[in-house]
């Protein structure tokens, strides 16, 4: 008896240890990894249709949420505020971005061009809640003391304070940068001479959380890739793997895009198909130059792969240390995909012969020296089935991809509920706190996901709330099923149209003319939110591409006056030596 009494005694125990061990592992908050890909279109990863593949990424989605009508700004540091505050990019300093800011908004509220004095990012709210916080990668939220990451939270980082940089040295990608600033924990820094971005920046991250991998301490692992940003740039095993799968051309690669989306619950099957914009030239007009357009989507493709690679790099190494499955892990993107064509600016292609960049050699494009971008006609095919690509308000330039795996999460299940990037925020404050009643969160314009993401609801936003979005001009305006948008030149015309975002995803109706009392209210809230968020006006004439270079002009003569200064002093001489001749022969 006294037996029998011990081992029921010992059961009892036994079974509160398990209890209090499993509501201690519950109540143990989650760790959080934020994975920001650049320039990447919503179908660009496997799981969302894409020629690329992406296994380490689709793991994520096919194992959690995959949300298909998230949306971004049309360019990246507004985005990267809003994504790392909850905050409308005006209200952050983040308005644009300074390669194509116009003089007369310089200094003025909203437009500092980094965050702003009592702008807080959620590595500060995390780390007030006791996580380690940490970045490697794409800042581009400011330059200088008090402006990077080890000002706003983080407890570690490796970043780069610029839009873009070379992925295989450290050197800059457009004449507006003299350099490539890379900084760790605020302190200049140096790349190493085996470096290719995606990979380094894995490794780094893998580094900072051995730091502090014993003390059982919450992280925030934020890495910002560099993938698919132009220059593009893969190892050549990864572009090889494409070969042959563009040779069909930008028409036929959006029409697929179109056809699986449909398939795969991204757009209804009665979705229209926008054409190709009149300003892009049809694939069977380029002749010889198909081999070398084909080869820069290769490369596209090689380098998302790479970067899914070195993400799956990253799964494997929490999975080992036993951190894997009370993760958060949160994957999008900045904004739809890059259109410019760096070769149609005759100051551009000057700049990029004098430092030595290789644009055209076929079988090392991607590679260490090379230089490549897919141009505004693939980026019309990778933004199917939406219209336009980045640095526009149409849905091709806003619509992203957003993943979300972890704790707490559904698995294998699709969210089209209406979603902004300043959601992330106050989503993952509640999902830590478990709690949405502090203060902060009427500090911030986003909202939270949660209750669509448990599937207690079918909207982020009320059908009436009204959602806007502007950068450099470029404006949209969200509310229920309806979107307003504005596009400036080259690509659009400055007018104000009217959308169903849900069932017209490519834009191909304007509702104006049929629903003009929709669109008066409509272009009434966009009045309310400039004015609420400060937004500005853009010059007259303004193009964010022009305002890009003619920014760069005195960079680039102060960067390089050396050039500049060789043909005067080669025509000084002549002229001297002319001279000299001259009185030599009276």
């Amino acid at each position: 008896m006294k037996r029998r009494c011990l081992q029921v005694l010992w059961i009892l125990i036994g079974n509160i240890l398990v209890f209090t061990q499993g509501t201690a592992q519950e109540e143990q908050p989650p760790n959080i990894v934020l994975i920001l890909a650049d320039d990447v279109a919503l179908m660009d990863f496997g799981a969302y249709g894409g020629e690329a593949s992406t296994p380490s990424i689709d793991a994520l989605a096919a194992d959690g949420l995959m949300f298909t009508q998230h949306h971004a700004t049309p360019m990246c540091a507004p985005s990267r505020a809003m994504l790392l505050t909850g905050m409308d990019n005006h209200l952050t300093g983040m308005a644009t971005i300074p390669e194509v800011l116009p003089p007369e908004h310089k200094g003025r509220p909203g437009y500092a061009m980094y965050l702003e004095d009592g702008v807080k990012t959620l590595a500060d709210y995390l780390r007030q809640r006791g996580y380690r916080t940490l970045m490697t990668g794409k800042w581009h939220l400011g330059h200088g003391p008090g402006q990077l990451p080890d000002s706003h939270g983080f407890d570690r980082s490796f970043v780069l304070d610029a839009s873009g940089a070379d992925n295989w040295e450290q050197r800059p990608y457009i004449p507006f940068y003299s350099e490539a600033p890379w900084f760790e924990d605020g302190e200049p820094a140096s790349l190493p001479d085996s470096f290719y971005s995606s990979e380094f920046l894995v490794d780094r991250m893998i580094d900072y959380l051995e730091e502090g991998s014993g003390n059982g301490t919450p992280f925030f692992s934020y890495l910002a890739f560099q993938a698919i940003h132009i220059p593009v740039q893969a190892p050549r095993e990864f572009s090889d793997r494409y070969r042959g799968t563009y040779d069909a051309g930008w028409e036929s690669i959006r029409h697929a895009r179109w056809e699986r989306a449909k398939t795969i619950g991204l757009i209804p099957h009665s979705a229209a198909l926008a054409p190709m914009h009149p300003l892009l030239d049809p694939w069977s007009s380029l002749g010889d130059e198909q081999a070398l357009y084909r080869r820069r989507m290769e490369v596209n493709a090689g380098m998302l792969e790479a970067m899914d690679y070195h993400i799956g790099r990253f799964v494997e190494h929490l999975k080992a240390s036993g951190r894997f499955d009370n993760t958060l892990f949160i994957v999008t993107s900045d904004n739809g995909p890059e259109a410019a064509n760096p070769t149609d600016s005759a100051l551009m292609r000057a700049w990029l012969q004098l430092v030595g960049y290789d644009l055209e050699t076929l079988d090392t494009l991607g590679e260490k020296g090379s230089y490549s971008f897919i141009g505004p006609a693939w980026a019309s095919a990778a933004a199917s089935p939406s219209d336009l690509f980045k640095f526009y308000s149409g849905q091709g330039g806003l619509r992203v991809p957003l993943i979300l795996r972890g704790p707490g999460i559904p698995r294998g299940e699709l969210r089209d509920a209406f979603s902004v990037l300043s959601d992330v925020v106050p989503t993952v404050l509640e999902i830590v706190d478990n709690d949405s009643s502090d203060d902060i969160y009427r500090n911030l314009t986003g909202r939270s996901m949660l209750p669509v993401i448990r599937g207690d609801s079918d909207r982020v936003y009320p059908p009436d709330a009204a959602v806007g979005i502007e950068t450099a001009g470029n404006a949209a305006l969200f509310r229920g099923d309806y979107k307003l948008v504005r596009n400036l030149a080259p690509f659009g015309d400055g007018e104000w149209k009217l959308h169903d975002r849900v069932n017209d995803p490519g834009e191909t109706r304007d509702l104006k003319a049929q629903e003009p009392e929709v669109f008066a209210a409509m272009r009434a809230d966009y009045e309310r939110y400039a004015a609420r968020n400060g937004v500005l006006e853009m010059p007259e004439g303004y193009q964010a591409l022009e305002q890009v270079m003619a920014n760069s002009l005195p960079l680039l003569a102060r960067n390089y006056w050396w050039v500049l200064a060789l043909p005067v002093a080669v025509l000084l001489v002549l002229l001297l030596f002319l001279s000299m001749r001259a009185r030599s022969r009276t």
